[in-house]
């Protein structure tokens, strides 16, 4: 017999069912930021490798079925024919997108008028020749071939390495922007997408998704044994509320000290006295760092609506989340320490709450298709054939000798950034 698919014993129906429907729709469609960028974010650390290029994609058509369908997919910026192009005021009304006017051979930003590059027609290869003769440096280069087999995309991105300039060449299909994104493997910086059939725009994107996807890292995580649980008092708890829902096992990576993280589950089970809300992670005091795109990290106190955080889960997958809302109370504080297989000890601060959970490995590794009271068992796992144990503990029922997830990276940081510098912290 198949398992059977996991189910949280104390999960209501109708969370259960939005989590599942989360859950279905991230395995066929990954979410990915459009606003002007595809944006792999990988967190860099020791166990984390740099990703290709972010690759930029805007939009140019005449038909508002192609911009609506290109605003739902994320896409934000748009360019049109000329400053007096009365599409892009129309279309404002519509929703909020960032217009780029072509002005002869300039492109500008509206409505600031500000120039951000330049935009050149060619139709051979001498004339690609006398384009890189003019040494353009810096600033968006818009080139419209009238055939762009008469000069191999191999041939523009050799010609604009180390330019400065970001290269985005026009395609009237997605099959042949796909060839300019990825010429000599590191491809285009981007693609402007002429098009007036919304399907092109769709198959696009679901490529640019699908590369995305298989460009971001899996986390590696150390196993880290609390040695240490101790209620230290009232302090400014955050609880981050984010505009994503996160499934079993998923959490923000959060601690008192940049060199370790731990995985903090979200509220998706729900209590005895608290429903689930599995949009939401109680993460800490605002003094904590918590994992942000770019291998970045955020104090929790910097934290506000529009922010993005990473969303990681006890796999080491990780996506982009944006923050909704922002609540800070006062709770009490519990300590806790672990210490990793090298003897360091690393720790953060947590509300002394039943609902705020740390992710580990499940220590008797019992079969997938049990549960245990107060965790959170990965269905995920089963369903993806990974055979990862996991549990999301308890605050309230944390004890020394328990084994959660803490991921490891540089301690020194300057406005978020790691930098290579001495630091001690304590």
């Amino acid at each position: 017999m198949p398992p059977r698919r996991l189910r949280t014993n104390a999960q209501p129906a109708s969370n259960v069912s939005l989590l599942r429907s989360a859950q279905n729709l991230r395995k066929t469609c990954i979410p990915v930021p459009l606003a002007a960028t595809i944006a792999a974010t990988t967190p860099q650390g020791p166990a984390s490798k740099a990703v290709k290029k972010d690759k930029i994609l805007w939009v140019q058509t005449s038909e508002k079925s192609v911009l609506t369908a290109a605003l739902e997919a994320g896409v934000t910026t748009f360019l049109f024919d000329d400053p007096s192009d009365t599409l892009a005021h129309d279309w404002s009304q519509l929703a909020k997108f960032t217009a780029i006017a072509v002005d002869g051979n300039t492109i500008r930003d509206q409505p600031s008028n500000k120039k951000i590059g330049q935009y050149r027609s060619i139709s051979s290869g001498e004339e690609l020749k006398a384009l890189q003769a003019e040494s353009i440096t810096g600033g968006i280069t818009i080139l419209d071939m009238a055939d762009w087999r008469i000069i191999p995309a191999e041939n523009l991105v050799a010609a604009f390495q180390g330019t400065g300039s970001e290269l985005m060449p026009v395609a009237t299909s997605a099959a042949d922007a796909k060839v300019m994104l990825e010429a000599l493997e590191a491809g285009t910086d981007g693609v402007v997408l002429k098009t007036n059939n919304a399907a092109e725009v769709r198959d696009l994107i679901a490529w640019l998704q699908e590369r995305k996807a298989g460009q971001v890292e899996r986390l590696a995580y150390e196993v880290g044994t609390v040695t240490r649980l101790e209620p230290v008092g009232m302090g400014d708890r955050v609880c981050v509320d984010l505009a994503s829902l996160l499934l079993p096992g998923e959490g923000l990576l959060v601690g008192s000290f940049a060199r370790a993280l731990f995985l903090v589950h979200s509220e998706c089970s729900e209590s005895v006295y608290i429903n689930s809300r599995p949009f939401r992670v109680n993460a800490g005091p605002v003094h904590a760092y918590a994992a942000a795109p770019g291998g970045r990290t955020a104090y929790l106190a910097e934290l506000k609506s529009g922010s993005e955080v990473v969303v990681a889960d006890a796999q080491g997958r990780q996506r982009t989340a944006i923050v909704g809302r922002i609540k800070v109370e006062r709770r009490p504080l519990v300590l806790v320490e672990a210490e990793t297989a090298d003897g360091q000890a690393h720790s953060l601060l947590l509300q002394n709450a039943e609902t705020v959970r740390l992710v580990g490995p499940s220590e008797s590794q019992p079969p997938l298709r049990e549960s245990r009271p107060m965790t959170v068992e990965s269905s995920a796992a089963a369903e993806d054939g990974m055979g990862i144990r996991w549990q999301a503990i308890s605050v309230s029922e944390l004890h020394v000798g328990q084994l959660v997830y803490i991921r490891r990276q540089g301690a020194a940081r300057h406005t978020g950034i790691s930098i290579d510098e001495f630091i001690r912290e304590r």
